[in-house]
């Protein structure tokens, strides 16, 4: 395991998950399953499996710093890397591999997001030492979730099905493909070689850096040209220069959607990426009616198939819903339809410049 490190993407502000996430503390700092412990805590525990805790690194705003260490303490400051502005995730992982290639050039890169719900362990290390196989060959590795329904808020990759769809097989990708409606979705999960982008990646830190140069020159000369600042006291300023003037763009667009030496991994677990309260529904117990109930102090009437986080400290009351999301936090209270959910961002702009 020692040339196996991961680096955890928990930079982002998890809007979808309002009122409970929020710009101050999103939702990889939350305990969204009412089990006691955070989406980043889930994640850094199931990677510890993979990598030696020294050898793993969180990635994050610098506004999130002290929140991290507060939740991993098993973690030095040296392994809490910062951006110092949100430039999505093709400078920060740049950013990660140029780190990493300077403290061992023979190194394995797990990139994961830190929000990700992944229940089975070992099913997940067999998946990722199946990529850490492929990336050891010079390969881009990434792990494909087999779709159960025809989802239009996931990304796809397409694969050359030319062998049975094994637990951890890998087959070389043909094309990303972007979110789709949902004919062309329904058209996706019916060819049966389409899998759903997990946003995992397995590569080694010198594939990522080659990558970088072939097809982003200017991500490369910012962050992966000179690595002499690199686990130095310099590395901050020098990384603050160079998320200053680099693009704003996602690995996607940046490498995966030209390279052409990228392995897909099918996977063999269950997975969510809990991109919306609904994506949580089917991963919490339910009652007789159907409903989740997060909260000990609840109630509830003549109400069915909904999802209820009331804080413990609050008694609440609910008569007569179906199929509503009912979310308090602080000094705010959603209720929403679930066929609605989609809508919330929008929503969320029309009340922010209500405010303002």
């Amino acid at each position: 395991m020692k040339n196996n490190y991961s680096m955890i993407m928990a930079g982002g502000i998890g809007s979808r998950f309002w009122p409970m996430s929020t710009p101050q503390r999103p939702k990889q700092f939350l305990d969204v399953l009412g089990i006691g412990k955070s989406l980043l805590q889930m994640t850094f525990e199931r990677l510890q499996n993979i990598s030696p805790t020294e050898n793993i690194y969180i990635l994050t705003n610098m506004d999130y710093k002290e929140m991290v260490l507060e939740q991993l303490p098993e973690l030095t400051p040296d392994q809490v890397l910062t951006e110092p502005e949100r430039k999505n995730t093709a400078p920060c992982i740049a950013y990660a591999a140029a780190k990493i290639h300077a403290l061992n050039p023979d190194a394995n890169l797990i990139i994961s997001p830190a929000d990700h719900l992944i229940i089975q362990q070992d099913n997940f290390k067999a998946s990722i030492d199946a990529a850490i196989r492929s990336a050891e060959k010079g390969r881009i590795a990434t792990i494909g979730i087999q779709p159960t329904r025809p989802d239009t808020g996931y990304g796809y990759i397409e694969f050359d099905k030319s062998q049975d769809l094994a637990p951890n097989a890998v087959f070389p990708v043909q094309q990303f493909r972007e979110k789709p409606d949902l004919e062309t979705a329904k058209e996706f999960v019916a060819a049966g070689n389409f899998y759903w982008n997990s946003g995992i990646f397995i590569w080694k830190s010198k594939t990522v850096i080659a990558a970088l140069k072939e097809f982003q020159k200017e991500l490369y000369g910012l962050f992966c040209q000179d690595l002499s600042a690199y686990n130095t006291d310099n590395e901050q300023a020098f990384v603050n220069h160079c998320f200053a003037k680099c693009e704003d763009i996602s690995i996607d667009f940046a490498v995966m959607e030209h390279a052409t030496n990228i392995d897909l991994v099918l996977s063999n677990f269950d997975w969510s990426d809990l991109g919306t309260w609904g994506s949580l529904d089917t991963h919490l117990d339910k009652d007789a009616n159907n409903n989740a109930r997060i909260g000990n102090n609840t109630h509830l009437f003549n109400t069915k198939n909904c999802i209820v986080n009331i804080d413990g400290n609050k008694t609440a009351l609910i008569d007569g819903l179906e199929d509503y999301i009912v979310i308090q936090s602080d000094d705010k209270l959603m209720i929403l339809r679930k066929e609605n959910e989609q809508e919330l961002k929008k929503y969320l702009q029309e009340l922010n410049s209500i405010k303002a």
